[in-house]
């Protein structure tokens, strides 16, 4: 099907071209014609990139950004191209989307004769060199190292990544192999980065600013392996940077304003066009005729509104100039007056009209399965994983934390919670036997000394009895917090007990009155108040049964109605450790995965590896799975030392089976780092995911059972706990540990189907959001 222009179209070019032609040749300049070519899928795959009418914008469409405004470009194969423009023209955004790591809003980019992330275009992939602004390179490793890495990448054999190194060192001018990248100065670092670049010999090599901070002799010495690149070898260079006047060695270069292209001719045909000594005085005059044709561009377009009005001649009986889209090496002109058009070759004045086919579709690459088994590459796991790893061991704090953090919080665990408080002061007045507290006592059938052997059997539980003269001297040490409980014990308290026993129900309220022990607690620690409660009623207790063994009166006429007998699972008395300990266990194993992980990405992130990574040919999937290889490694340790320390060091209750056990701390463990995995994928830095990682961290503690039964919430909040990742397995573990209970229970089970299910939920979202999340 043919495509006829617009006439609206045909008069805007006329228009705007007649105009070009005055400005730039003059009146008197010799009309020179351009035959138009027919662009195709294969005409653009013999460049070895071709963008069409690129447009790329940011923000939202009330008020976009303009970074790409209908751009075109082209860089036959075998080239070096040189890209120059002011920071913030949108070089490095057009890179961004050559390499396949940004999409266009509309237009089209061919690559090495594909599109990039295409199946089958090899873009991203080991077949670019890709050299960003910032440094992308580990401070920990040494040179040697990063070579290996970015080696085994490319699929690399190690001897030939020695002998290649070698060589780079030796033209790159840098020091010994072994030296860590830390340890050299800020050019010496830019040259590493630039033979990692170099290192695997692609087709095309893309280097963003690489000869900022070096030496003008070593420049040179790049550029001349840059050379022998293109003429021995046929790699293509593209290359962007701030010192003009030295992409003279250039092929071609294209001069970049504002999202548009100035120029896109050799540098020495730019030199004579305008008469200039060096390109940056060719470059200022192309951007002042820009500013010009941009202030009467609203002019133009009135002028071809009001001639569109009248009647249009036949296309063949018209001169226009027309600009194909062909991407011949030879002849083709890359775009459009005001978009990417050389100004120097707007001087063309007629050509008649060619009418063009449609540009044919790309070639469609047939599903295979074995795209899917190519997910995962075994050089590109192996480099990663070994990558990981090394970080891991070079950072001796990062290993600090790793393996002393879990043993310092399980210690401080065992050794401060759950146990009873002991020496608490307790104010004392014994009125039978005024200021003494431990007084001696009979231990036979005497009616004497009843008050003593009271307080006998309560100091035995390790509290600090202080004797007081009277009631309100011993109320007042309790409100200025020298006690935390008064005791009055009334005079004659043994015979009144003794009667009260004979009497029975004949006692009158003398006797009654003067068998009771009045006591007033501080309540403000409840923790505090319920063990006292506790322990006065157990001391009396043993008060009483003391007496009656004594005296040989029946044990059960002293004792409650109500008898407790052994518990069926747990201690008589029990441990609030051994309570805490299953949700505790979890949770310390849970975060220190959330942590370690999210910000382990984030490094990486933000120090510009991950993006290098990517143009490299490695895929977010491969990156996430190496980092959960790494990461569960850590994370087993990790639980190996909460299992050792909480459980055979500090003889945590354990009634279940150790397998079982370890399994469900392993998955909560792992639940963690996909926990991990989102938080950094939807944080931009560390500070932000250190907020989302606490501000989650007291939530999870109070919702999930672990310091107080998740039967006392609120009937709404006790929905929501059920659907936290540390809920059920918490209930779960406590089950195993006191219960000794088996996985066939449903209260065991659940722990970890509900672990399992997070886990692949926090893992679809991880996935997710690295595919597509912007940034």
């Amino acid at each position: 099907m043919l495509v006829s222009p617009s006439p609206l179209t045909i008069a805007l070019r006329t228009a705007e071209e007649r105009m070009s032609f005055k400005e730039t040749t003059g009146p008197k300049a010799k009309p020179k014609q351009l035959l138009t070519q027919q662009s195709t899928v294969w005409t653009r795959k013999q460049n070895a990139v071709c963008v069409r009418r690129a447009r790329k914008t940011y923000g939202p469409k009330s008020n976009q950004h303009i970074i790409l405004d209908n751009l075109s470009m082209t860089v036959p194969k075998g080239v070096i191209y040189g890209l120059l423009g002011a920071s913030g023209c949108g070089k490095t955004t057009l890179l961004s989307c050559i390499v396949g790591r940004r999409r266009l809003n509309s237009g089209e980019i061919w690559v090495l004769g594909g599109r990039p992330g295409s199946r089958g275009s090899g873009v991203p992939g080991p077949r670019i060199g890709y050299m960003p602004q910032e440094l992308a390179l580990y401070g920990e490793f040494t040179i040697l190292e990063t070579m290996m890495y970015f080696g085994w990448i490319a699929g690399m054999k190690t001897k030939d990544i020695e002998i290649k190194t070698d060589f780079l060192l030796n033209l790159l001018q840098l020091p010994d192999r072994d030296r860590t990248v830390k340890t050299l100065s800020g050019g010496q670092q830019r040259r590493v980065s630039m033979a990692a670049t170099f290192l695997h010999e692609p087709e095309l090599l893309i280097l963003d600013e690489p000869t900022v901070g070096v030496d003008p002799v070593l420049r040179q010495s790049v550029w001349d392996y840059l050379v022998e690149l293109t003429t021995l070898k046929g790699t293509t260079i593209i290359i962007t940077t701030h010192y003009i006047d030295e992409t003279k060695q250039a092929t071609t270069i294209g001069l970049m304003r504002g999202g548009r292209f100035l120029a896109e001719e050799s540098p020495a045909e730019l030199l004579q066009r305008y008469h200039s000594d060096s390109l940056e005085d060719a470059f200022l005059k192309l951007s002042i005729v820009q500013n010009r044709f941009k202030r009467r561009r609203s002019s133009i377009i009135s002028d071809v509104v009001a001639a569109n009005a009248h009647a249009i001649p036949e296309l063949r009986d018209t001169n226009i100039a027309i600009v194909s889209d062909a991407c011949d090496n030879q002849s083709e002109i890359s775009g459009e007056f005001g978009d990417n058009m050389s100004l120097a070759n707007v001087n063309v004045p007629v050509i008649h009209p060619i009418v063009v086919d449609p540009i044919p579709p790309d070639d469609d690459v047939a599903f295979s399965w074995k795209d899917v088994l190519s997910l995962y590459k075994s050089h590109h796991m192996k480099a990663l994983v070994w990558k990981n790893l090394l970080w891991v061991w070079r950072n001796v704090g990062v290993m600090c934390f790793i393996f002393g953090m879990p043993m310092l919080q399980i210690i401080t665990f065992c050794l401060s919670i759950g146990k009873d408080p002991v020496g608490l002061s307790l104010a004392v007045v014994n009125n039978e036997f005024p200021g003494e507290t431990l007084c001696s006592f009979n231990t036979s059938c005497v009616i004497e000394g009843f008050s003593c052997r009271f307080l006998h059997h309560l100091s035995n539980r390790e509290y600090k009895l202080i004797p007081f003269e009277n009631v309100s001297d011993a109320n007042y040490a309790v409100k200025k917090g020298w006690a935390w409980a008064s005791i009055s014990i009334p005079p004659h308290f043994s015979q009144m007990v003794w009667d009260k026993v004979d009497q029975g129900k004949d006692a009158n309220d003398t006797v009654l009155d003067g068998s009771e022990i009045d006591v007033r607690v501080d309540m403000s620690n409840q923790q505090i108040a319920i063990l006292l409660n506790r322990d006065l009623l157990l001391s009396m207790r043993d008060f009483a049964l003391d007496v009656a063994s004594s005296c040989d009166v029946q044990m059960k006429l002293i004792e409650s109605p109500v008898k407790f007998n052994y518990p069926i699972y747990g201690d008589v008395i029990p441990n609030f450790t051994d309570f805490a300990a299953p949700g505790v266990m979890l949770t310390i194993v849970f975060f220190l995965a959330v942590a370690l992980t999210s910000v382990t990405m984030l490094l990486e992130r933000n120090e510009g590896m991950f993006e290098r990574c990517l143009v490299s040919g490695i895929t977010g999937l491969e990156i996430l799975s190496s980092h959960f290889i790494t990461q569960f490694l850590i994370m087993f340790c990790q639980s190996a030392i909460v299992i050792l320390f909480s459980i055979y060091v500090f003889d945590i209750k354990n009634n279940g089976s150790l397998f079982w056990v370890s399994l469900l701390i392993l998955l909560c463990g792992t639940c963690g780092m996909c926990y991990g995995f989102v938080v950094s994928c939807v944080c931009d830095n560390e500070r932000s995911a250190t907020y989302v990682a606490l501000g989650s961290f007291l939530p999870f503690v109070e919702l999930c059972g672990i310091v107080w039964p998740a039967e006392g919430m609120h009937y709404a909040l006790r929905k929501i706990s059920l659907i936290l990742p540390l809920t059920l397995s918490t209930e779960s573990l406590r089950s195993m540990l006191s219960r000794g209970w088996d996985i066939s229970r449903p209260s065991v089970y659940k722990g970890y189907i509900s672990t399992s299910i997070w886990i692949l939920f926090l893992m679809i979202v991880s996935i997710l959001l690295i595919k597509f999340k912007k940034g």
